[in-house]
């Protein structure tokens, strides 16, 4: 992606929050400038991922292909620095977009609309080597256990959750004609470097062209830390 389309879409992504009126922690609204003069209290920020990410999973189709989130809290299995067991997410996700189909080996998420248009999903349980199965899919929708057909639509309106389980294989875009979604994830710890399976192979963060100044650095491009500040 370009770094001029990362910025643009940070840009629509702040409008859309400040629409519904979902404020930011402040550190989501740090410059590049001052992330470099942040010392050592930021730690729990860069170790666990926090803040922007804007992904078109490595294909260069963001469009088509992709998804903008925000990571504002997450704890980590793996760091006793760390001991929170959750973690909680907001996405943004146009019209037209597919996130890809994927599970978690771990993790146990609910996925909220928060507004916006209606979020279509597809689901499937994972095989033993994690193939599509065409069993039915145990999911909880608000708080009611349903069993829906391999494959079939779940559709989520402004205020519904999908909870999913761990090796539940999930896609999700927006349906046509009601305009962007606004998605919030909320879930055990999070981890994108171990606990993703995408059911086809892709990346999970783009390789950036740099024709333009980053407006928001991604969870991802943090500098270290000032040893002095």
């Amino acid at each position: 992606m370009k770094r001029s389309e990362i910025n643009a879409v940070i840009r629509e992504f702040e409008a859309m929050l400040e629409a519904y009126r979902f404020a930011l922690p402040p550190f989501l609204r740090f410059s590049p400038a001052e992330w470099a003069q942040k010392g050592r209290a930021y730690d729990e920020i860069r170790d666990n991922a926090l803040g922007w990410d804007v992904t078109d999973y490595g294909m260069g189709r963001y469009d088509q292909l992709g998804l903008a989130l925000i990571t504002l809290r997450n704890g980590s299995v793996k760091d006793s620095r760390y001991p929170k067991p959750y973690a909680e997410k907001i996405m943004y996700l146009r019209e037209g977009q597919l996130s890809p189909n994927h599970f978690h080996w771990y993790k146990m998420e609910d996925i909220i609309n928060r507004g916006g248009g209606d979020v279509v999903f597809r689901l499937w349980n994972a095989t033993e080597d994690e193939r599509l199965a065409e069993t039915e899919v145990s999911v909880c929708r608000d708080g009611c256990r349903l069993l829906v057909p391999a494959g079939s639509e779940v559709v989520l309106r402004p205020g519904e959750s999908l909870t999913l389980f761990p090796r539940c294989y999930h896609q999700f875009t927006v349906r046509a004609g009601g305009g962007p979604a606004l998605i919030g994830e909320v879930s055990m710890c999070n981890d994108d470097n171990t606990d993703n399976r995408f059911y086809e192979p892709l990346g999970r963060f783009p390789a950036i062209e740099e024709d333009e100044p980053p407006y928001r650095l991604l969870c991802n491009e943090y500098p270290p830390c000032r040893e002095d500040a």
